[in-house]
């Protein structure tokens, strides 16, 4: 059965650190603290990895959970906070070791911020969102660039008790508006402009176009980034970040939090058009983050732990800002891309930083690989140790490229499976302990229970050589408590498809050694370089185009995205499908959604293959996206079958194209 999906299950590596300085020395150590964290001995398992946080109150009871309810629950009874465990203790403890290195657009714009100066940095913006108004349990959006100020805004937001909503800078007004009308947030920050790569984004030109239909904003706060000229600025409503928060103190006490007060909430797509906002709760997602880079990243004060990700999403959340941090090690925030100014930026960085661990995408690693080895070789990579791969599955032929250029077939490949929301890593290998083998997540993280049911019946796969929808039979403390304002849309996507677990939405193979292989969303959501996107999301784009009556939109193969988007449009009666037409569509989707989703191909169709109850056969739509349509399964309870056929005609010549 595994065969069947072309994973190359007998490919393996072992790790090549030797273990004296991992956190998790040896396969034996892994499989004894694992068998603790799930079994009988599970309680206080976690109450032990629990004091490595600092407690205002001690927690009464480890965990509660009811599946059925809806109702997760762990450290209950405790309280702390998350800017006091990432700051705090660490500017008492080492106020000039570096907590934040940056490096902006170009190469040159490089800023060290001490743990120190971080705490005065944020106390600074605390007392700013509370001159405006901010309270505890308030949302702030945050829509920002990749610079240290953002993460000063995200901490700042945990240390009064206000709840963030960090918005990806790339999102369009239309998604910035829908988000910030969910968590109706009275206060948002921005800056002026971004920067990546020489590009200049518009930030607060989409802002004041996003909260126009927004009328419970009340504070725009906007960071001085490019400096523009003339900026629009209204009056009473924007104010500049950076010389406002100049004259507030440089200390702000910090908020005590109940474990389960929200940390923030962050929104990712989902099959209907409406994002869904994932709600984290204090001091369960702040273990696990902290818990998880350390020993997945075998992280160590002195490092210079580097993940590239964008704030804008879960990676950036868990490890940019928070994990390293209630560490006490130093992360770095890059601004720009990989391909600036030329391919071996990154490398570039490595060396120059002496970085140590470095995380990044499938994506960016296989643009990396188009440009060739000599841009990698160029530089001295030798103070790497860990390399980490996260935001889709990586290919086998990507991973051997980065464990075997990159790292010189010496650094161990962290390839990491996990979710917005379920706040950090869920399956993965870890250095020193764990076997590795090409584009397989490996094992299961401390606490994780992973199961692998039949789609059909939701019965348990027994054994190995099984394939199957992933599923996960107990909490982990940083699973996502609710949507927000919505819990019954939670329970609903994650709870009640197959009751007594978490529906991952993911399908997987669990291969002959045991090794989990993630297959591919079983939902409408499709992973496009990393980014979720929520195919509703996109046929909403689509049909916004008066000129479009119907849209359906599947993954399709992309060398370098790993799934692009594949679009079947319906015109309405009296327009032409051409070039110009696909152009418009394209324009649609990148107005109302974001650069991001814009489409790969546009296949204009009389219909679309659907059931007599009128239910779109999307298996045969990604079929003929695929460009595999020999096996198209049985089409005889379509409601007009001939359809396939004028799809496979038009597919086919949309291929011949290329």
């Amino acid at each position: 059965m595994v065969k069947e999906k072309g994973l190359p299950v007998d490919e393996k590596y072992d790790p090549p650190m030797g273990g004296h300085r991992c956190q998790v020395p040896n396969k034996e150590e892994y499989e004894a603290m694992y068998k603790r964290s799930v079994g009988p001995d599970r309680e206080r398992f976690w109450a032990e990895q629990a004091q490595t946080l600092r407690w205002m109150q001690p927690f009464k009871q480890v965990v509660h959970e009811d599946f059925a309810a809806g109702d997760v629950r762990w450290f209950t009874g405790g309280k702390l906070n998350v800017c006091d465990n990432c700051v705090d203790r660490w500017a008492e403890q080492a106020p000039d070791r570096t907590a934040i290195l940056y490096e902006g657009d170009e190469v040159t714009e490089v800023k060290k911020i001490s743990f120190g100066q971080l705490l005065q940095e944020v106390c600074r913006m605390t007392n700013l969102y509370k001159y405006y108004g901010l309270r505890k349990g308030d949302r702030v959006t945050i829509y920002m660039p990749m610079v240290p100020e953002a993460a000063y805004c995200m901490l700042a937001s945990t240390r009064m008790g206000a709840v963030h909503s960090v918005v990806f800078a790339g999102f369009s007004a239309a998604s910035l508006r829908d988000r910030m009308l969910d968590a109706k947030s009275p206060m948002i920050c921005t800056a002026d402009e971004g920067l990546r790569g020489k590009k200049v984004i518009p930030l607060k030109k989409v802002v004041d176009e996003a909260i126009t239909e927004c009328d419970f904003v009340t504070t725009c706060f906007v960071l001085k980034r490019t400096g523009v000229e003339n900026l629009p600025m209204k009056e009473g409503r924007d104010h500049w970040m950076l010389e406002e928060a100049a004259g507030m103190r440089p200390y702000c006490p910090v908020e005590p939090m109940d474990s389960e007060d929200y940390l923030f909430m962050l929104y990712t797509s989902g099959s209907t058009g409406k994002p869904k906002g994932v709600a984290h709760c204090t001091a369960g997602y702040l273990l696990w983050t902290s818990m998880t880079v350390r020993t997945v990243f075998d992280l160590h004060v002195g490092d210079c732990y580097a993940s590239v990700a964008d704030i804008g999403w879960i990676t950036g959340h868990s490890y940019i800002v928070y994990g390293p941090l209630a560490n006490g090690c130093s992360t770095f925030i890059f601004e720009s891309v990989p391909t600036y100014p030329d391919a071996g930026r990154y490398w570039d960085m490595v060396e120059r930083h002496k970085i140590t661990q470095f995380y990044t995408a499938p994506t960016a690693i296989r643009t990396l690989m188009k440009t060739g080895e000599s841009w990698v070789k160029k530089y001295d990579r030798s103070s790497l140790r860990v390399l980490g791969s996260v935001g889709e599955p990586i290919n086998p032929e990507a991973w051997r490229w980065f464990y075997e250029v990159v790292g010189d077939k010496r650094c161990p490949i962290m390839d990491t499976f996990w979710q917005t929301e379920t706040g950090g890593h869920m399956m993965t290998p870890m250095p020193g302990s764990h076997m590795m083998k090409p584009g397989a997540c490996s094992l299961p993280f401390f606490g994780v229970d992973p199961r692998v049911l039949d789609p059909t019946t939701g019965k348990e796969m027994e054994g190995n050589n099984v394939a199957g929808v992933l599923v996960f039979a107990k909490s982990w403390p940083s699973m996502l408590r609710t949507v927000y304002g919505d819990h019954q849309r939670f329970m609903d996507t994650y709870l009640r498809p197959y009751p007594g677990y978490y529906l991952t939405g993911d399908g997987c193979v669990r291969d002959k050694d045991g090794y989990y292989w993630i297959t591919g969303r079983i939902d409408d959501v499709i992973n496009v370089s990393g980014h979720r996107i929520g195919s509703a999301e996109v046929e909403h784009a689509l049909v916004s185009n008066p000129k479009a009556a119907e849209a359906a939109v599947v993954a399709m193969p992309h060398e370098v995205k790993g799934s692009g988007l594949f679009c079947y449009v319906i015109l309405k009666e009296g327009f032409e499908g051409d070039d110009k037409l696909r152009a418009e569509l394209k324009m649609s989707v990148r107005t109302h959604v974001g650069p991001f989703a814009m489409p790969d191909q546009i296949l204009f169709t009389s219909a679309l293959p659907k059931t007599r109850s009128g239910k779109i056969m999307r298996r045969i739509l990604r079929k003929i996206a695929e460009n595999d349509t020999g096996s198209l399964g049985d089409t005889s309870t379509l409601m007009d079958p001939s359809i396939v056929d004028e799809l496979k005609e038009k597919a086919a010549a949309i291929f011949a194209k290329k």
